[in-house]
C-alpha cells in the first residue's frame, strides 16, 4: 500500500489518562516519543495498524530499536507499557495498534455520509417533480402518500428524541449506582457524549457493559477518578466495549487500544 504522509492525533492527547501514568515514569520522555514515532511508522506503512515490514516480516523489538534509534531495553519496557495501558495488541509476535483504520479515515466516512445525504435529498426532489408533472388525481394520490412518508419520518424523529432522553437518565442512573456518584442526566456535556455514542449505532445495554468492565478495573484504584461521563463515554467508549473483563484478561490474548 502507498504510504500517507500525515495522521491524525487528538489535541488532548497529553491529558489522556493512559498519557498522565506514562509521564510518571521513569523514561516518560523517551516511551512517548516512542508512540509517537509507532503512530508514525503505522502511517507510513498504511497497513491498518498492523506493524509488518514488506507484508512479509514481523517487526521485532531489534528492528524498532534500529527505526527508532532508541536502545533496545527502552524499546522493549515501552511496548510492554503500551501493551499494559491497551495501546497495542500483539497476537502471533505481530504488533497491532486497534481501530487504527477507524480512527485514521474519520473525514472520509463523514464525506460518503454527506454524500448520500445529497444524494438521498437530490432524489427525493426529482421524485416529487415528476409527480407534479402527472394528472391531477395521479398527483394528488401521490402527494398524500409523500405527506405520509414525511408525518411517519417526523414520528421517527420524534421516537429517536424520546429514546436519547430516556437513554440519559438510564445511562447516568446506572452510573451512579454502580459507582455511588451524584452526577445529573441534564448536563449539556453529558448529553452531548451520550448521543455521540447513541448516532453511532450504540445502546443502552452497551453502556451498562462499558460501565460495569470500567467499574470492575478502576473502581477503588488511583484510577476510580476516571469514572466519570467525560472518561467512559469519549471517543474510547468502543475500545472499553471490547476490551476484555478484567478477571479474564490473564488468559485471553494481549490486547491493546488506541487512544
Amino acid at each position: 500500500m502507498a504510504d500517507v504522509k500525515w495522521i491524525k492525533i487528538v489535541t488532548d492527547i497529553f491529558d489522556d489518562e493512559k498519557v498522565l501514568l506514562i509521564e510518571s515514569l521513569p523514561e516518560a520522555d523517551s516511551v512517548i516519543v516512542i508512540w509517537f514515532k509507532l503512530l508514525c511508522l503505522a502511517g507510513k506503512n498504511n497497513n491498518s495498524g498492523v506493524f509488518v515490514l514488506n507484508d512479509k516480516i514481523p517487526y521485532t523489538d531489534e528492528m524498532l530499536s534500529t527505526i527508532f534509534r532508541r536502545p533496545l531495553n527502552t524499546i522493549r519496557m515501552a511496548l510492554k507499557v503500551f501493551e499494559q495501558y491497551s495501546m497495542i495488541e500483539i497476537v502471533n509476535n505481530i504488533i497491532t495498534i486497534p481501530n487504527w483504520g477507524k480512527h485514521q479515515n474519520l473525514d472520509q466516512l463523514e464525506s460518503k455520509k454527506q454524500y448520500m445525504k445529497n444524494y438521498m435529498a437530490e432524489y427525493r426532489q426529482k421524485q416529487l417533480c415528476k409527480t407534479n408533472s402527472k394528472t391531477n388525481s395521479k398527483t394528488n394520490s401521490k402527494a398524500n402518500v409523500r405527506q405520509a412518508d414525511i408525518d411517519k419520518d417526523k414520528e421517527l424523529d420524534k421516537d429517536k428524541e424520546l429514546k436519547k432522553k430516556n437513554i440519559h437518565s438510564s445511562v447516568i442512573e446506572y452510573l451512579n449506582e454502580k459507582c455511588n456518584t451524584k452526577y445529573k442526566d441534564n448536563t449539556s456535556k453529558t448529553k452531548d457524549l451520550i448521543n455521540a455514542r447513541v448516532n453511532e449505532g450504540f445502546t443502552l445495554e452497551d453502556f451498562r457493559i462499558v460501565i460495569d468492565k470500567k467499574t470492575t478495573e478502576w473502581l477503588n484504584t488511583e484510577m476510580t477518578k476516571f469514572l466519570r461521563p467525560e472518561t467512559l463515554f469519549s471517543n474510547k467508549f468502543e475500545g472499553y466495549l471490547n476490551q476484555a473483563d478484567a478477571n479474564n484478561q490473564a488468559n485471553k490474548v494481549r490486547k491493546v487500544a488506541m487512544f
